[in-house]
């Protein structure tokens, strides 16, 4: 059985085994149209832990990035392709912003705390716990804002789509949308638990910085510390994963699980049409059959 995954896209999904991803959107016409591409081998020194979660985040990144545009333009979001230079720029201005709420709007909000009430100050351990709360509770607001939006519901739903596949296809189901139902709209190997975990392990990492650093030495030495703790974030999802029948591991996972609740929706029969089609197509393929990119 490969490791699959996937990626909730405008009115479909993304799936992706071993080197091979493909995309179903559901167009204008309510036919399901499919987009099929390869990445390229990762070469072994690339492969050693901590080091693989890095390079996968970036190549997710990569992936869902051409998905989420092909599933728009398909879908008829979108009606013309952006150009590269727009699109650099968009991914840019989301990274700024992303860094400025998750890392630079926390630090300065727990560096304000501080001069009100001392005790931050005592320890590097207290400063990055409350450090880190602000950064869950902005984490927080974030995704219940989204969530007002009916486009974005809809991506969720297809987010709960993707995970009730994945979930049958590990059981050994037959993928048929009757099968795929019946499983839960949550699942451990999540981008949602990954965050809240990269959010979490944060707190300890960052503890390492030492509390008389000044403000800036404190924000760049986060910047820096950043792909170990998804390395190590990576890690624990892998790990954890395959083993949600230990307490000890399905205690640590709740959080990740309960988050999940905010970022999935029950999908409809449509919904689900489209994430089982995305799956088959994927595990269909060879990699020799299609272009390979990246």
């Amino acid at each position: 059985m490969k490791d699959v995954g996937g990626q909730a896209v405008i009115e479909g999904v993304m799936m992706r085994a071993g080197n091979v991803w493909t995309v179903a959107v559901r167009n204008p016409e309510k036919e399901i149209v499919i987009k099929k591409e390869g990445v390229r081998a990762l070469p072994k020194p690339l492969k050693l832990p901590l080091l693989r979660g890095v390079v996968a985040l970036v190549q997710s990144l990569s992936i869902g990035i051409r998905a989420l545009l092909y599933s728009a333009e398909a879908s008829g979001h979108e009606e013309e392709k952006p150009s590269s230079l727009s699109l650099f720029f968009t991914v840019f201005v989301a990274f700024v912003i992303g860094i400025a709420l998750f890392l630079l709007f926390p630090l300065y909000a727990t560096k304000l705390l501080g001069i009100l009430f001392n005790s931050i100050n005592e320890s590097s351990l207290m400063f990055n716990l409350v450090d880190g709360i602000i950064r869950v509770l902005v984490f927080l607001i974030y995704i219940l804002s989204i969530n007002m939006s009916k486009d974005i519901k809809r991506v969720f739903e297809y987010h709960g789509a993707e995970h009730k596949t994945v979930h049958a296809y590990e059981a050994g189901e037959k993928l048929t949308p009757g099968n795929v139902e019946k499983y839960s709209v949550l699942h451990p190997r999540c981008g949602t638990s990954f965050l809240l975990i990269v959010m979490m392990l944060s707190i300890l990492v960052f503890s390492m910085i030492p509390k008389d650093w000044h403000f800036t030495e404190k924000f760049l030495a986060r910047l820096v510390l950043i792909p170990f703790i998804a390395g190590l974030s990576y890690e624990f999802i892998k790990f954890s994963s395959k083993r949600m029948k230990n307490p000890f591991i399905r205690f640590a996972a709740a959080p990740g699980l309960w988050l999940q609740k905010l970022t999935t929706g029950e999908p409809s029969h449509d919904q689900i049409e489209v994430a089982v089609r995305a799956l088959e197509e994927v595990l269909e393929t060879g990699e020799k059959e299609i272009n390979v990119v990246g």
